[in-house]
């Protein structure tokens, strides 16, 4: 006999223990919802009690490429079967009750889920559209998962609050967030070179155009380093910032040469030269 312990599963793969119990739903588009919901979230176990309606084709019509789960989907006549080898069932419930429950939050359930799903599987259990889960349901459950929602239209649809319990439930199981997406013309973050660079560029322009001349150059800059700072520019960013500040120094020499003529504001008749007509800028000189 072998008396070595069982490993407990890793627990982003305890979301396999987790099951979605929908107690004799009454919509089959609501089913569909929630299909779908636990495919978007990687919840594979669905257990449904007595449905008013049950199509397979025409719930994955609505949920697309859900196949596999609503094929694997188990069918019981009573919630007392769908949870009885279940270490930790939790209920949902839009409205007080006259008898005290375990109530907690969505995010805690979610960490209760998992932890306890490492020795066992586990149900969240959803009531009837109309009317939620009985008193007589709820005494199956070990707790309440609660939803923080408006009091003055507190119901949620059944789709909505699976897919928010079932969010909860895999944060909880990855432990950590996955990164955010980037845009395809993201760069790396920028260099302590780079931002120097683009720091002397900018006070350069700033300079030229005597931004100066009421504010402490030192001051002024250091604010532009906070900003930034908390900006956490990439390099095409701070890049950017850089041209900038050259451009405008590039912008000045090329009036001070005559290159560009700044028109009379008070002269109706002296128009701006066409753009076509400016050559091309010089690298700003060195000072």
């Amino acid at each position: 006999m072998n008396d070595t312990p069982a490993t407990e599963p890793d627990r982003a793969d305890r979301l396999d223990r987790v099951r979605i119990v929908l107690n004799e739903p009454q919509n089959l588009v609501n089913i569909a919802g929630v299909v779908r919901a636990m495919k978007n979230m990687g919840l594979s176990r669905l257990h449904v009690v007595n449905p008013a309606e049950w199509d397979a084709w025409r719930i994955t019509g609505i949920a697309h490429r859900c196949d596999d789960l609503v094929e694997e989907a188990r069918h019981f006549t009573t919630l007392e079967d769908a949870v009885a080898d279940c270490v930790l069932v939790v209920g949902t419930s839009a409205r007080a009750r006259t008898a005290h429950r375990n109530y907690g939050y969505a995010a805690d359930w979610g960490e209760r889920l998992i932890d306890r799903a490492g020795v066992g599987p586990v149900a969240l259990v959803f009531g009837r559209e109309d009317r939620g889960l009985s008193n007589e349901e709820l005494d199956r459950c070990d707790g309440v998962a609660i939803i923080p929602t408006a009091e003055s239209y507190s119901s949620l649809n059944l789709a909505q609050a699976c897919l928010l319990l079932a969010y909860e439930i895999r944060r909880a199981s990855t432990g950590v967030l996955p990164p955010l997406p980037r845009g395809k013309r993201s760069t790396a973050p920028a260099s302590r070179d780079q931002l120097e660079l683009m720091f002397r560029a900018l006070e350069g322009g700033l300079e030229r155009i005597d931004f100066f001349s009421a504010r402490r150059a030192e001051n002024v800059m250091r604010t532009f380093r906070t900003l930034f700072a908390r900006a956490d520019l990439d390099e095409q960013e701070a890049g950017l910032v850089k041209a900038l500040g050259f451009e405008i120094q590039r912008h000045l020499e090329r009036v001070a040469s005559g290159q560009i003529h700044l028109p009379n504001p008070g002269d109706p008749s002296d128009a701006s030269p066409d753009a076509s007509s400016v050559p091309p800028a010089d690298p700003p000189s060195e000072h």
